[in-house]
């Protein structure tokens, strides 16, 4: 996550001038319309996302004018971690969006282990201490407050703030109706779920 970036922050100027360079050259060599987006991972703090997106945009500015072509490059970050949900307000003041990662977020918010989840789940869905399996249906009441919560707070601090998930919620048509109702702008899932994806995102949409 964006520890690794802290500590070794070679790694991150690596991967950005890979993504500028090459947004730069579908923009210049092919004529392409590029909207580069770069996403800061695990960010609990406002302090993390500031030090990270500081030096991205450094990175990008320097290869900008190096070439004399710039794009309009956005950095954003993954809400995976319960604080940063809780300190949405805080972030989304620096950051141009925000990309709800509900595996992680669900992760941390129960305290299951993908790893090991499958062994139990099956046990409490069979003893009704789980209604479903919540790395498949999000857990509304509890991921799904949190995933509320910093839309408000995120939107509170910038109105503008694009909102969406990255998960395998996103191709779930329950989770896509709640996202829609929490006011998200997008869902993103494997390649698999697109269609039921987009089936229950435009239903939702009409109910809305």
């Amino acid at each position: 996550g964006c520890r690794l970036g802290i500590c070794y922050p070679e790694i991150v100027e690596m991967q950005v001038r890979a993504i500028v360079e090459a947004a730069c050259n579908a923009s210049t060599l092919n004529g392409a319309q590029v909207y580069p987006e770069i996403m800061i991972p695990l960010v609990g703090n406002a302090a993390e996302f500031r030090n990270q997106a500081m030096l991205v945009r450094k990175v990008a500015k320097e290869i900008f004018t190096a070439r004399g072509h710039s794009l309009p490059l956005k950095v954003g970050t993954m809400i995976e971690v319960p604080r940063a949900a809780l300190m949405a307000g805080e972030i989304a003041a620096e950051a141009d969006f925000f990309s709800f990662g509900t595996n992680d977020l669900t992760q941390m918010t129960l305290g299951y282990s993908r790893d090991d989840a499958g062994q139990f789940i099956p046990m409490y869905l069979e003893k009704g201490i789980l209604s479903n399996d919540p790395f498949e249906v999000l857990d509304q009441e509890g991921v799904g407050q949190l995933v509320r919560m910093a839309v408000v707070n995120g939107r509170a601090a910038k109105e503008t703030l694009k909102v969406g998930i990255c998960g395998e919620h996103g191709g779930e048509p329950s989770s896509v109706e709640f996202f829609s109702r929490a006011g998200l702008d997008y869902v993103s899932c494997s390649p698999y779920r697109v269609p039921v994806a987009r089936l229950f995102a435009a239903q939702a949409a009409v109910k809305a």
